[in-house]
């Protein structure tokens, strides 16, 4: 730790050292005393602004109170209700961040905080081992690691970037635009965690992190999400109409219930599913601290998805939620179709088929959280562990340890 007496040279010890010997400086005109170019100080000497800049800066200050400033702030404006919020078109100052009105978002944004981690705390001694190995692992587990790093490491900057050009802008309240910052800072996180995990395995950065447009069945998917950020970050583009509060909607269940809600759940179940045979368990342990984010940004969205409604019920019509129906399902196919790529036989415990069953009921749930009719009745989830690993609080067996708690990353309590 730095100690200050260290970094910092004592004022008079270095006043007392004799001064080395200079040429005498030739005369210069002085100026004005009404603009000295000195002032003693007992520490030194600096040089005062110059006379004309500061007497400009001053002028500029007096006239402050005709300045466009003062006029946006709308001086005498009475004090935000609760009841002048909402979640898209309001009116309400978007600086003032309570009263709140939306106690789940403030909780949500809390919940994030204390959920921070980083990459480097996860120690991948273990799988650069594994990954060096000639047998460490099989060509079908190799492809799985490859893949996942592959979609994830372009998914979630997608996301970072929808969030930041289109979503926050068009979100006006506080507390969920606070829950987005937090949100966005955890996507840089993630595309750093996946960025760790290729270097340290010495992987081609520049084949995983260009595989969305290399790969068909990454590539799909991380156009069908670009699909859904165009209109909404263009410069001129805003809400208000029924047709663009619309537009939004599917802009959120495009990103929440489908990228984050269906997209990556192949991808995570194949690598956690690995790090519970005990192979690759650094990769396995970022993935389920990304999880952990990304099932607490998916509560999220859907929650935003369902206040919109209750405010706006005039979007949700039965012609809109036949729309909204369509994209989960076309957002499970393309899962389906990449899991058929990432496993072209068993492997893991689990095969194309078993993963097909699994993204019917994760797409159910999907349906079902925004009250739409489930598409694929009868669906099971034959991966039980993995509601486990989501789960924030519960205790759990994993990698032959027990979290008891997942919260700040210096923080976490392995037994």
């Amino acid at each position: 730790m730095l100690n200050w007496d260290e970094f910092n040279e004592d004022e008079t010890s270095v006043a007392e050292q004799p001064a080395k010997a200079a040429p005498a400086p030739a005369a210069k005109p002085q100026p004005e005393a009404a603009s000295r170019d000195e002032v003693k100080e007992s520490s030194g000497s600096y040089k005062v602004a110059d006379s004309d800049r500061l007497a400009r800066a001053r002028k500029s200050l007096e006239e402050l109170d005709v300045a466009a400033g003062l006029e946006e702030l709308e001086m005498g404006a009475a004090r935000i209700q609760v009841d002048d919020k909402q979640m898209i078109n309001a009116r309400a100052d978007l600086n003032q961040l309570v009263p709140f009105k939306y106690e789940w978002a403030w909780q949500k944004y809390l919940d994030g905080s204390a959920n921070h981690w980083m990459p480097q705390e996860v120690n991948m001694n273990a799988d650069i081992a594994l990954w060096k190995s000639q047998d460490g692992l099989t060509a079908d587990e190799r492809r799985i690691v490859e893949r996942s790093l592959g979609y994830f490491s372009t998914a979630d900057s997608l996301v970072a970037n929808n969030l930041v050009l289109a979503l926050y802008r068009l979100i006006t309240n506080p507390e969920c635009r606070q829950y987005l910052l937090r949100q966005a800072f955890e996507e840089a996180i993630h595309t750093h965690a996946y960025q760790y995990c290729v270097e340290s395995l010495g992987m081609d950065e520049g084949e995983v992190f260009n595989m969305y447009r290399e790969v068909p069945s990454v590539a799909a998917k991380s156009a069908w999400s670009l699909k859904h950020t165009q209109s909404l970050a263009r410069a001129d583009f805003n809400t208000g109409t029924p047709e663009t509060d619309q537009e939004l909607l599917r802009n959120l269940v495009a990103f929440y219930c489908v990228t984050e809600g269906i997209f990556f759940y192949c991808g995570f179940s194949q690598i956690l599913s690995m790090g519970r045979r005990n192979k690759m368990t650094g990769v396995a342990e970022q993935f389920q601290y990304i999880l952990r984010d990304e099932s607490m940004h998916l509560n999220f969205g859907v929650d935003m998805i369902n206040q919109i409604k209750i405010e706006n019920p005039h979007l949700w019509t039965p012609e809109f939620q036949d729309e909204v129906t369509q994209m989960i399902l076309e957002g499970t196919e393309l899962e389906i179709a990449y899991a058929r790529d990432t496993m072209p036989r068993g492997v893991l415990g689990m095969n194309a088929a078993i993963m097909e069953e699994y993204l019917h009921f994760i797409c159910n749930r999907r349906l079902a959280q925004i009250g739409l009719k489930e598409q694929y009745p009868g669906a099971q989830n034959p991966f039980p562990w993995m509601s486990e690993i989501i789960d924030l609080r519960k205790e759990k067996n994993f990698f032959e340890t027990r979290v008891t708690e997942y919260q700040v990353g210096g923080a976490l309590s392995w037994d």
